[in-house]
């Protein structure tokens, strides 16, 4: 059952899936949606070269640009939007469409729940797909309520399921949550602890002891791993040069962006490339 919606530039879609939608999900215009993705336990999910095999009922939450798939056997509900649909809300700072659960140093897309959130999540769900079968004139603001519940509920089970409640380690988060967005919107500008540093107006170690505080990764660490993420990706699904994906990325020194690829892959682009073609 699937269900699209569009509202002026606003849109909104519904799948509830049991069958292979991989054709539709790898659609150039797909990719642009911000997606939410309920599974049953059971599934093989993959979600930019990572993959997941789940014991329990899981939601995942996919970015623009990033690349999922899962195994045919999987059933669930797929939701997707666009910006324009959701991003008005951006006052809402964690529960916005770059809130945590989209952009965050602790890079996990996804929310284990028990049977009682696995529940309540697919009763919303449920409302979210009557709504869409109801064709009412207030649809689009009712879609919008249920879907800011379901993000709101899953940013508080993320919180608590990291131990993320006292206010003093909200505000570390929040600070986590900005320096990761000034990655994203600059990681093919700035490569350096440093610039980004300077862009928060602290010293570089201090924005270390910050970020390594409540995360075993080092700002540096998440630089370079952006940067080596959106590399993968190019290799995979473009056929851009290693020399234009390197000048893609901000290196000038095709050479010296091979050398940072191998160190963090223990594999050359090139090998990366072939090895992705071969399965």
């Amino acid at each position: 059952m699937s269900h699209f919606r569009q509202f002026s530039f606003k849109q909104f879609g519904y799948f509830d899936f049991n069958f292979d939608i991989q054709e539709q999900l790898q659609k150039k215009d797909f990719k642009e949606y911000i997606k939410i993705v309920f599974f049953k336990a059971g599934a093989q999910v993959v979600v930019d070269f990572t993959e997941y095999i789940l014991e329990q009922d899981a939601l995942f939450f996919i970015n623009a640009g990033q690349y999922f798939a899962f195994n045919n056997d999987s059933t669930g509900t797929l939701l997707y939007y666009n910006r324009d649909f959701y991003c008005v809300e951006i006052h809402d700072k964690e529960v916005a469409c770059d809130g945590i659960l989209f952009h965050n140093v602790y890079e996990i897309p996804v929310i284990f729940m028990n049977q009682e959130i696995s529940a309540m999540m697919q009763a919303i769900l449920a409302e979210i797909k009557q709504e869409l079968e109801l064709n009412d004139t207030t649809m689009e603001e009712m879609l919008r309520i249920l879907l800011k519940q379901v993000i709101i509920k899953s940013t508080r089970v993320w919180k608590q399921s990291h131990q993320f409640t006292s206010e003093e380690v909200n505000q570390e988060v929040e600070f986590s949550r900005t320096f990761s967005q000034l990655v994203e919107w600059n990681y093919t500008r700035f490569h350096s602890v440093a610039d980004y540093s300077e862009l928060l107006h602290i010293t570089p170690k201090a924005l270390n002891k910050r970020i390594t505080r409540y995360s075993n990764t080092s700002p540096n660490e998440i630089i370079k791993n952006r940067i080596i993420l959106e590399a993968k990706r190019l290799l995979v699904h473009t056929q851009l040069s290693v020399k234009e994906i390197g000048y893609k990325l901000g290196y000038e020194d095709t050479s010296y962006f091979i050398r940072l690829f191998t160190n963090h892959t223990s594999n050359s682009p090139q090998s990366f490339r072939l090895h992705y073609q071969n399965t």
